[in-house]
């Protein structure tokens, strides 16, 4: 049997493949990085499980993401959001995306890329750790605290320390698969040799 991480041993397998095939590994592209931000902004208060099963919904109803289709949207397409069952109904992270994607396209104005801007908070590099176990991953971190409070500064809504480090490791910024799982890089470096 193949070892995963403890959060997504016998899991549906929905679930084991964003374990598999996308938790941990390094994002660039600036359209998946904003939906990664705007989908663990929804996930707050919530589980990832329940965002991660209405994840084509969100596409769907967010016009993929679009930053640029997004930020027309008006108070009827607002109120179509706040109708969809297929998403989280809640009015102030539905707005928050409108709001996200204000911000997100200022940041690609100023800093060429948003993934230039937000690979910064870890120098471009991936920050790959060594967790005997799930229970040693932390929360937050100091890197995930300046994160947010920048993106709070930037204009960025549901941006607080604990959603910004889910997001760091959903998008590959960190990798915190545990040292017994086979995703982490010492394992991928053996199997390579």
């Amino acid at each position: 049997m193949v070892q995963r991480c403890k959060w997504a041993m016998n899991r549906e397998p929905l679930y084991v493949a964003y374990h598999d095939k996308e938790w941990g590994i390094p994002v660039y592209d600036d359209r998946l990085l904003f939906e990664m931000l705007c989908l663990e902004g929804a996930q707050a208060g919530l589980s990832w499980w329940t965002i991660l099963q209405k994840r084509e919904n969100y596409r769907k109803a967010f016009d993929h993401f679009e930053a640029e289709k997004i930020i027309h949207y008006t108070d009827e397409k607002i109120q179509s959001l706040l109708e969809n069952k297929g998403i989280v109904r809640n009015k102030l992270k539905i707005n928050s995306v409108v709001s996200n994607a204000q911000a997100f396209l200022r940041i690609q104005e100023q800093h060429g890329s948003f993934s230039d801007y937000i690979w910064k908070f870890v120098d471009g590099q991936p920050i790959v750790n060594a967790w005997k176990s799930f229970e040693d991953v932390p929360t937050t971190t100091e890197t995930s605290d300046k994160m947010s409070k920048q993106l709070k500064k930037d204009g960025f809504k549901f941006v607080g320390s604990t959603i910004c480090y889910s997001f760091m490791e959903a998008v590959g910024m960190v990798n915190d698969h545990t040292l017994d799982c086979f995703c982490h890089p010492s394992h991928l470096k053996k199997e390579e040799q």
